[in-house]
């Protein structure tokens, strides 16, 4: 963790005056004058500010279920923060572990443990994701069993060199799917409908891993620590 986020984390201090702390020699770093705000610090570090030693907060774990028209940012932006209404604090050390576009809704894990959400979207853990797919043109029963095996083989995607790693898509009715991804592209979802000639109207988020979404649009809940934990064994 950078030395100013620990800062943060351990005190009430904005980042503008922890760095301030730091460029006027405030914070020793194993009994050392760091005045780099950049340099990664460690749990096994004793860090002190004016003397007192400090103790970073727990790391947080929430589920959100994002709401169309929010966008995944700290801030309100051409869309609000899907953090707006909702009764978080210090929204500012929070990320979000894969974002959703603006007009997706469902299931958004946020963090503030950039190794827990780095294990979480690293392309190297293929860990799945599950969405609600709606269309805007019915699927004849006749193409069913060719878009299931053109997903599970991968597509070629407009702009892309490689096939897109084998999805998972059932059909819940002609114009309804669940597709089950291992990857993150961009617009992937969209781009992967559009290649096989539909389009996407509307796009849900309902599981990532093993934790399932399970609260109102709207809300948000903290993870359990068998949830938090799950993504440790995703391969």
């Amino acid at each position: 963790m950078r030395l100013d986020k620990f800062i943060c984390k351990s005190t009430d201090l904005n980042k503008h005056d922890a760095v301030m702390c730091i460029h006027d020699g405030s914070v020793l770093v194993n009994g050392a004058s760091v005045l780099d705000e950049s340099v990664q610090v460690h749990e096994n570090n004793t860090i002190t500010l004016n003397g007192q030693p400090l103790m970073a907060r727990p790391f947080r774990y929430l589920m959100v279920h994002k709401r169309s028209q929010t966008i995944c940012s700290n801030v309100d932006e051409a869309y609000p923060s899907l953090f707006s209404g909702l009764n978080i604090e210090r929204t500012s050390e929070l990320h979000v572990a894969g974002r959703l576009d603006a007009d997706t809704t469902g299931l958004v894990l946020v963090t503030d443990d950039g190794r827990w959400s780095f294990d979480i979207i690293r392309p190297q853990k293929h860990c799945e994701k599950t969405y609600i797919v709606g269309l805007s043109q019915p699927i004849s029963q006749e193409k069913v069993n060719t878009l299931v095996e053109q997903f599970s083989n991968g597509l070629q995607l407009q702009g892309e060199k490689k096939l897109t790693r084998p999805a998972m898509l059932e059909i819940l009715s002609p114009t309804e799917s669940r597709l089950t991804i291992t990857e993150g592209k961009f617009h992937q979802v969209k781009r992967m409908f559009a290649a096989v000639g539909y389009r996407v109207v509307k796009l849900h988020r309902e599981k990532i891993g093993q934790v399932v979404l399970d609260i109102e649009e709207g809300t948000w809940r903290y993870l359990t620590a068998w949830e938090v934990l799950s993504f440790n064994h995703t391969e």
